[in-house]
């Protein structure tokens, strides 16, 4: 069996699918892999090391023409250009990457006319069978790293506590909203920098997380009760729980000096958590690093992808994050794939086992139809399931 890699065509986009070193552990699986020539390029991966660890070095079609494609961004993740290659997939081919299946559901329909068998990268199941697929959360890893780092150069002051000839310089003050994996490992990061650190999230329950990492987490007077879903994520929450957060958040956000917000809801828009009242309230000079700017952001006055500054205060709303570190987030995002790879192929063929829990909720076409269930609801509830309807898939 074939596995190809080609490069990636979403603009600025730096990362490759795999990397030269998870070339072996598919061979052993009896798994071949073509690389389109250039495809680790940006990453910082010739065409060399692939060939020296046994993949063929070739073109975008011959990529393209393997049995399995393995993607950063297909088409649903990579409207524009993913277009052109549709031309490229064939029936039963199967293809595996991140796919924005929830967002952009009329994307997932537009790959199942071609008879392509879709896996979501996205929609792989939080469970501890699954955790070395996780891909979401080896990009989000990268990203709250990276939002330190783009904090710490833009703010005018440096993060460490500091003894100078010249007197004390205090450290900064940095709130980091939504303690999931970005949000861990921003607050690990900005205190490995000297600041000082706090956290706010509505589940409870990382509490402890945040304080292992010696930060102090932030208590609302809220009702968070169900607040987090099976898979571990923040549920969306009524616009009165948003209102009565967003009044409490105001004193929090304005005593300190970076906020860095990574609050996402899957498939659906970025809860609202910073007004443009609250950085009206801050500092000036301080700064706002939205990681949910892609879906809208948290914060008011964010725009996707550029640098707004109001009331004094610079506010970021970086989209990709993770392809701006390309050469350890395709290594992690490798691993990622390789291990979904090694799950899915037995005996030289694409296994689709829907009894697996891993398998049914992760594939969202097949057979030309979209099977996924709650991508099929968010597109139209008339969209037929696979075949009879007895076997669409997914939570």
């Amino acid at each position: 069996m074939k596995v190809g890699v080609p490069k990636e065509s979403f603009p600025g986009e730096r990362r490759v699918a795999l990397v030269p070193a998870a070339i072996a552990p598919l061979a052993k699986a009896k798994i071949e892999v073509v690389v389109e020539t250039g495809a680790g390029a940006l990453s910082g991966f010739a065409d060399a090391e692939y060939e020296s660890k046994g993949a063929r070095v070739g073109s975008r079609a011959d990529a393209f023409g393997a049995d399995v494609v393995v993607q950063v961004r297909t088409c649903g993740a990579n409207p524009t250009a993913g277009r052109a290659d549709l031309a490229l997939f064939r029936k039963d081919q199967v293809v595996v990457g991140f796919c924005e299946p929830l967002a952009a559901p009329e994307l997932s329909a537009e790959i199942a006319k071609k008879g392509v068998a879709l896996f979501s990268m996205e929609l792989v199941p939080r469970i501890t069978r699954a955790q070395a697929m996780d891909a979401l959360s080896s990009m989000a890893t990268i990203a709250g790293y990276k939002a330190v780092l783009l904090a710490a150069s833009t703010a005018p002051r440096m993060f460490p506590l500091l003894m100078t000839a010249a007197g004390t310089i205090k450290p900064a003050r940095v709130l980091i909203v939504g303690a999931g994996v970005a949000g861990l490992m921003a607050i690990a990061t900005a205190r490995r920098l000297g600041a000082v650190v706090e956290a706010y999230d509505v589940r409870a329950a990382v509490k402890e997380q945040v304080e292992s990492l010696g930060a102090k987490f932030v208590v609302l007077e809220l009702a968070t009760a169900g607040s987090e879903d099976k898979g571990g994520y923040a549920k969306a929450q009524d616009a009165a729980f948003y209102a009565r957060q967003q009044e409490l958040m105001g004193k929090v956000v304005a005593g300190n000096d970076i906020v860095i917000t990574t609050a996402a809801v899957p498939g659906k828009k970025s809860p609202i958590l910073v007004t443009a009242q609250m950085v009206a309230g801050m500092h000036p000079g301080s700064v706002i690093v939205d990681l949910a700017a892609e879906k809208g952001g948290n914060c008011e006055l964010t725009k996707a992808d550029e640098t707004v500054v109001a009331h004094g205060v610079t506010i970021l709303g970086p989209t990709n994050l993770p392809s701006t570190i390309p050469h350890h987030a395709s290594q992690m995002y490798a691993k990622n794939v390789s291990n979904v790879l090694l799950h899915l192929v037995k005996d030289g063929k694409v296994q689709f086992d829907l009894e697996d829990q891993i398998t049914r909720e992760s594939f969202v076409t097949r057979g030309g139809e979209v099977v996924h269930l709650r991508v099929r609801d968010l597109l139209s509830p008339t969209v037929p399931a696979f075949g009879d309807g007895k076997i669409a898939v997914g939570p």
